[in-house]
């Protein structure tokens, strides 16, 4: 069962289930869903029961609430909601889409289909949504509709098939008077219980309603439009059900709206991407992992999850002040360590083998989801003797990264899709476009072809790395390493090879990890380059410390000064 999915499991069936949560002595809730996976998010956050409302699931269609969905549609949606979760549905069955005759087909097709009940209003076909002129909206005659009523319980060949009669005489301005008489020759036709409705600000006449009912039947409500009224006093006033009835949709609706809004205006995705769900998380919504579970077992091959190796031994130095009991890694970065930052952006994608190098207090480093190796002599050694704790055991398409980065989703997404047997991310910033004055900017590269921002899609190759602009004599660097490097397949090898040699090497212990980068290159490997432009934050110093908390928080693009060059052990 999902993390995520509320743990009961019943034997009963939906429509026991629904049966059970209207004649409950508890208040119960059902949510509004419109298709499958708003289904399963209601499925998810605890919800026994759904309300498959007319008004959202003719809004999904993009049509009116005026049955210009058809109730063929309408099932076939309930389908797919049925399948997506477990939970007992209640349809908005608006007039019942007809006569007595249209009720009895629309009730064997709802147990066909595993529904576990419908509502019916007693309002003429086609009807409009109650909150549109509903005053002006006639109703149904009484004896009409207790005949839908009566026609449907008897075509049920389910004996908890639920068949709830709802109640539009206050909406109509009929009056109390005409909302009790007609409620109670529903029950007396058969109705499971009575939904009871208003268009007021105030729950008053609903509650009159309740005392003057005096439980005679479950009585159901829908409180879109007295919301704010507490739910304690449902509960006092002995309603059965309570239904929220469109949240869903709504809530959709204007994160689509702004989402597209913005995507228009900016013209990019870079806005947005952060702030809105994962495309892994729409994958889990359609139980992608059951696909691969079965993919397994009926397929003879199957992909490789990739695995990374987090440089995080150093204190971090100008970080003293903050570092006394934890190392750098582990400093609250808007709410959570800088090294779950890191983690949290692998897993979104798909690299879930995680090994963190540690050194300097080792023991408050949080091994939640990952495996952590120590260099136990990180006071005396560099970058490229912590990897060198990890590095023997890499099997898999690999990203070596340092411990103290913060990067926007798609700079390790676009790395890890890397053909290349060797690939890094280089900022072409400048670093007087970045703003940055400090001693720990490092790290400048040298590359094949500068950045030209329009243009995809041609080779680029790293020349060479080195700590200051002035070592590539005459030369300017292209931009800045920002600490991640992919290896992918047969690189494995041969960057375990330049390892083993630079361990002969007298300073090994002093080298870091552009050594490492430069003796590739030596050895002819070619090093891809994926050319960014900020985006991305590494926590250098307190200054650098506290500005990581911002960059988190951002919804919005980086501005120039968002970008600043960072290195660790």
């Amino acid at each position: 069962m999902n993390a995520r999915e509320p743990s009961f499991v019943s034997t009963l069936s939906r429509s026991a289930r629904l049966r059970q949560m209207l004649t409950s002595n508890e208040l119960e809730f059902l949510m509004e869903a419109h298709n499958g996976i708003s289904a399963r998010i209601a499925r998810e956050a605890g919800f026994k029961g759904i309300w498959g409302s007319g008004l959202a699931i003719s809004a999904q269609y993009g049509v009116r609430d005026n049955n210009e969905a058809s109730w063929t549609q309408v099932v076939d949606t309930l389908e797919f909601m049925a399948d997506a979760s477990d939970l007992p549905i209640l349809l908005d069955g608006d007039t019942g889409y007809g006569n007595f005759n249209n009720v009895r087909r629309l009730v064997r097709k709802l147990e066909q289909r595993g529904i576990a009940g419908v509502c019916i209003e007693d309002k003429v076909f086609p009807k409009t949504n109650s909150f549109i002129k509903g005053e002006a909206q006639p109703l149904a005659d009484i004896d009409e509709f207790c005949g839908k009523i009566k026609a449907g319980k008897d075509s049920q060949t389910d004996e908890h098939f639920s068949i709830v009669a709802r109640v539009e005489a206050l909406i109509a301005g009929w009056g109390m008077d005409e909302a009790l008489k007609r409620a109670e020759a529903y029950r007396q036709a058969g109705a499971d219980a009575i939904l009871i409705h208003s268009k007021l600000s105030r729950p008053d006449e609903i509650l009159e309603f309740a005392r003057e009912w005096a439980g005679r039947g479950p009585l159901v409500i829908v409180p879109t439009k007295y919301y704010s009224t507490p739910t304690e006093v449902f509960r006092k006033a002995g309603i059965s059900t309570v239904i929220w009835a469109n949240h869903q949709i709504r809530a959709a609706t204007s994160a689509m709206q702004a989402v597209v809004k913005e995507i228009y205006e900016s013209q990019t995705l870079v806005n947005v991407e952060d702030r809105i769900a994962t495309v892994n998380e729409i994958f889990r919504l359609q139980d992608a992992d059951e696909y691969s579970v079965a993919e397994e077992r009926y397929l003879s091959s199957s992909r490789v999850a990739g695995s990374a190796v987090v440089l995080a031994a150093s204190r971090g130095k100008g970080l003293e002040a903050v570092t006394t009991d934890r190392p750098k890694v582990m400093l609250p970065i808007a709410g959570k360590p800088l090294l779950r930052w890191l983690v949290d952006a692998f897993k979104k994608q798909g690299v879930n083998d995680i090994t963190v190098v540690g050194g300097y207090r080792a023991d408050a480093i949080d091994t939640a989801g990952i495996k952590l190796v120590v260099n136990e002599r990180h006071e005396q050694t560099g970058e490229l003797a912590s990897l060198a704790c990890a590095v023997d055991g890499l099997q898999n398409d690999t990203v070596i990264s340092y411990g103290d980065l913060l990067f926007r989703s798609y700079i390790v997404r676009d790395l890890v899709d890397s053909e290349a047997l060797f690939s890094v991310v280089v900022d072409s910033t400048t670093v007087a476009e970045a703003g940055a004055t400090n001693q720990s900017v490092r790290d400048f590269a040298w590359c094949s072809a500068a950045d030209d921002r329009g243009l995809f899609g041609n080779k680029v190759l790293l020349r060479r790395v080195a700590n200051n602009e002035a070592d590539v004599k005459g030369e300017v660097p292209n931009g800045r390493w920002i600490g991640l490097l992919n290896v992918r397949g047969a690189g494995r090898e041969r960057l375990q090879a330049v390892m083993n040699t630079l361990r002969a090497r007298p300073d090994f212990d002093s080298l870091d990890m552009p050594a490492l980068l430069n003796a590739l290159i030596e050895a002819g490997e070619e090093i891809e380059v994926q050319y960014v432009h900020g985006h991305w934050r590494g926590v250098n110093d307190l200054e650098d410390f506290r500005r990581a908390g911002d960059f988190a928080h951002e919804a919005t693009p980086l501005a120039k000064s968002d970008a600043a060059g960072g290195a660790a052990q």
